[in-house]
């Protein structure tokens, strides 16, 4: 009878439609059939070659069908990412997690998605929906555990904790996807799955082992509710391997947990170049048929990054699966197309309908300042330091992060129109004011690269500045597009015109000048570029980081003759993602602490704004500074540079500010002690540097809370690579952090009163609670409202502490408010040694405060506590 009933259907698309002009050519583009009827009829009208080749990021079109190219990857960390057009840059991820704000960030992914539909609108109206970054399949969020403060990638995540992490991912999944019943706004993708936190050099290698009570314990909890609850269109497989199979092959990850256990009905892509791993570097495999077989066995539909999956013609041909096996993934893969409505007029779908006006609208801009204010954490005020006064006459601001609009955007971003750096958000806060700016430092020396502006004296075809060539490939072959260039400070987004009809994707081009020098002395070319470049001087090659040099800069040293020419020629190439390439020229100095010192001790305050920045910590990085490897670091200690500029600061006695930027845990214990007022303000995208004055000027009243452990120093954290849980995050170690999970101050102070729940509660049951907040204080304050379970019984293995639930809300000086929150079954459970989660009985402690029971803050005042009893 079911086969009747589809027949049926089949035979029904096939007759005229009155509601169109013309009729569907095929069953599945009739948009009156239900979707698993459409893919089906889509899937079966394929070869084997068609389903394959759609198996594979970059799908091609398949004229015949009339199915359009796509390309599967796309990114949406914190706004748009890597798009050849303007959009809203929010705060890095884990700066959103520092709000603590479920709504901020639902928000923040509602405007994301509505500019990626704005986006790929015009992209397919523009013919180039097929392009990379222009799809609606976003492999965003990361909900990794980060479980240890070294990991480059961090920044990418909402934190350690498993509950901040499961709900905020929850909420950005349900923003991102929208709530329409039958199409998806965009379609999210939670990564990577599963026990993937680093290291970055190792990751490709890399065999995880953990306990079964750590697995389901830590590591799983937010993948299963955003699988299990929040309905992810996609999931993303990590590149490491997990009891000794990679990820996207993992039995028991893939297989029994994912598809069995938790019924995952939507896509999974591995990570990029993630299927050649199998055979290159685990060496699980022998080569890319059973490496690609095996992956979809297991659930891996599509392909990133490589063409391993080109390998499965001959898999099936050979045996290793069945053309059937191929048809599941292809049909998951039509499925979440159709869903987003790829194959259905725009006038049936209203997201199709997005107008460009949504880019970088006003509300959305709006947003962006409010999330990097709403991010900010206050870790220390001594003496009411901050908010500095609005009528200071000199304002003097130092530091590598100061003016630094890379650190501000983090990884995986976008581009703005417009941002604010720390220097110019004070500026614009004091306009009356002097506002003096020096960079100081690097991150981690005193010895800076001081720049001229060597372009003036570069002169080629009787043209000031640069020869440029581009070739519409990545190896300078064929005939070049030329024009020429006043200076070499070029960047572009992925996809964007460069010139003509060569587009920012495997692109190359060779610039040449010839500089004449106007001193006799040394000369240091510095070149800065993504993916791959070669600078030479006077035919000889100075620096070659042509093979795949991305995101490094390089120097090289001459000595220079007064009116003497030097001919200059850089070549460089891209392959994907955004490009760059800048050529500098200038000569070293040493910074003078103490000069620095008495030139500055003028000033109504110095702010210091440092930390360190993507340019250091991220993903597979080549960075080769002291403390930092492969993207990692190798010691969470502020660098030493900055803790001594900041010791001759101090004793000027004036007023110093410590604004920190990082994506992660930096030990301070020098500035805990002893400098006055400390902000962390993470990677605050477009908008950081406005935020950061707002905070430091008391027109915003900061509530930013830490979404991980600030340990006070590298003998804190077991070794990198061991996966165990034991002694990491605040929920297992047992020391005494500088700054705790959860941990933040305000402006204003707040008290916690009458904590009312049962003294009995039964297991298997829910159990309400609520706590009185007051504001204290004399100024309208947000409060981070947090509640914590301890398990007292010390038989039972369980965190020392677990965050169970949390509320932003805000107060105007003598408001209270009364906060309810439910705790479900599952958040009363526990996870025994073989990772089944079991109710919990007998004693239980419940904490209700502005952070844990016992790392109390000055302005969040006390922690109410209550001991039930579960029977």
């Amino acid at each position: 009878m079911k086969y009747l009933l589809k027949l049926t259907l089949l035979l029904i698309a096939a007759i005229p439609l009155c509601s169109t002009a013309q009729s569907p050519k095929f069953p599945f583009q009739n948009h009156q059939l239900d979707f698993e009827t459409r893919v089906n009829d889509l899937v079966a009208r394929m070869t084997l070659e068609e389903k394959v080749s759609q198996m594979l990021n970059t799908a091609p079109a398949i004229p015949r069908l009339e199915v359009p190219a796509y390309d599967w990857w796309n990114e949406v960390l914190h706004g748009v990412a890597r798009t050849p057009y303007k959009v809203t840059v929010f705060p890095q991820a884990i700066g959103m997690a520092a709000t603590f704000d479920k709504a901020s960030l639902f928000k923040m992914a509602d405007y994301s998605a509505l500019e990626g539909r704005a986006i790929h609108n015009k992209a397919v109206e523009a013919g180039r929906g097929g392009d990379r970054y222009m799809g609606l399949t976003y492999w965003t969020p990361n909900i990794n555990i980060f479980r240890d403060p070294r990991w480059g990638r961090g920044q990418e995540t909402y934190g350690e904790d498993p509950f901040l992490t499961k709900s905020m991912g929850a909420w950005f999944v349900k923003g991102l996807q929208g709530d329409d019943p039958k199409y998806l706004k965009a379609a999210a993708c939670a990564k990577h799955y599963a026990v993937h936190s680093g290291p970055e050099p190792e990751r490709h290698v890399f065999n995880a082992e953990v306990s079964k009570y750590d697995l389901w314990d830590t590591y799983l909890p937010a993948f299963k509710t955003l699988v299990v609850d929040t309905k992810v269109e996609g999931v993303m497989c990590a590149y490491n391997a997990f009891q000794t199979q990679p990820c996207c092959g993992s039995d028991l990850l893939m297989v029994d947990i994912l598809r069995k256990q938790w019924n995952f009905t939507g896509y999974v892509t591995s990570d990029c170049w993630g299927i050649d791993d199998f055979f290159k570097n685990h060496k699980t495999h022998a080569d890319a048929a059973s490496a690609s077989a095996d992956a979809v066995l297991h659930g891996t539909d599509v392909e990133c990054g490589t063409d391993a999956y080109k390998s499965l013609v001959k898999a099936v041909k050979d045996g290793k699966l069945t053309e059937a096996q191929i048809d599941v993934s292809v049909k998951r893969l039509f499925m979440t197309r159709f869903k987003l409505g790829m194959f259905d007029p725009p006038a049936m779908v209203k997201y199709a309908q997005t107008p460009s006006s949504v880019l970088e609208s006003a509300a959305h801009k709006a947003h962006a300042l409010k999330m990097a204010q709403q991010s900010i954490v206050m870790l220390k005020n001594q003496n009411q330091t901050l908010p500095l006064s609005k009528s200071a006459k000199k304002i003097v601001v130092l530091g590598p992060n100061a003016d630094n609009s890379i650190a501000i955007l983090g990884n995986y971003n976008g581009i703005p129109t417009e941002l604010k750096t720390v220097v110019q958000g004070i500026k614009e806060k004091l306009p009356n004011a002097n506002v003096v700016y020096e960079k100081a430092i690097n991150f981690t020396n005193d010895t800076l690269l001081v720049y001229m502006n060597y372009a003036k004296q570069c002169n080629i075809d009787g043209k000031q500045g640069f020869k440029a060539e581009y070739f519409n490939n990545a190896e300078l072959k064929g005939d070049p597009i030329t024009r020429y260039e006043t200076e070499l400070n070029l960047a572009w987004q992925e996809g964007q015109g460069v010139i003509g009809n060569i587009t920012a994707r495997n692109f190359s081009a060779k610039y040449t000048t010839n500089y004449t020098a106007n001193n006799t002395g040394s000369l240091t070319f510095e070149v800065e570029g993504d993916d791959g470049y070669r600078f030479m001087i006077n035919g000889k090659e100075v620096i070659n980081a042509w093979t795949r040099n991305r995101w490094g800069a390089r120097q090289y040293k001459i000595d220079v003759e007064t009116g003497k020419s030097y001919q200059l020629s850089l070549d460089y190439w891209q392959g994907d993602g955004k490009a760059n390439i800048k050529l500098s020229a200038g000569d070293y100095q040493k910074t003078d602490f103490l000069a620095l010192a008495e030139k500055v001790k003028d000033a109504d305050a110095i702010v210091f704004v440092g930390g360190i920045s993507p340019q250091l910590e991220g993903e597979e990085m080549k960075v080769n500074f002291p403390g930092f490897n492969g993207g990692d670091r190798t010691s969470i200690l502020l660098p030493k540079v900055q803790t001594e500029l900041m010791k001759a600061l101090k004793k000027t006695g004036k007023p110093l500010v410590f604004v920190m930027m990082t994506g992660s845990a930096i030990a301070i214990p020098w500035e805990a002690e002893n400098v006055p007022a400390i902000v962390n303000s993470w990677y605050g995208g477009q908008s950081a540097g406005t935020a950061v004055a707002d905070v430091l000027f008391g027109d915003y009243n900061p509530a930013g809370r830490l979404p991980v452990t600030f340990y006070r120093g590298d003998a804190d954290l077991p070794d990198f690579s061991d996966y165990s849980m034991k002694g990491r995050t605040y929920r297992y170690f047992e020391g005494k952090p500088l700054y705790g999970f959860g941990y933040g101050l305000s402006y204003s102070t707040f008290k916690y009163e009458q904590l009312a729940l049962p003294t009995q509660i039964k297991s298997g049951n829910s159990v309400t609670l609520s706590v009185t907040v007051t504001n204290t204080g004399k100024m309208t304050g947000e409060e981070v409202v947090q509640v914590y379970i301890t398990n007292p019984n010390s038989k039972v293995k369980s965190p020392l502490k677990a965050l169970k639930g949390f509320e932003r809300i805000s107060l105007k000086p003598g408001e209270r408010k009364v906060l309810k929150f439910t705790l479900s079954p599952e958040e009363l459970s526990f996870v025994n040694e073989e990772g089944v989660t079991q109710l919990i009985k007998g004693k239980l402690m419940v904490s209700a405060g502005g952070s844990q029971p016992d790392e109390l803050n000055v302005t969040s005042g006390n922690v109410l506590q209550k001991t039930i009893s579960m029977l």
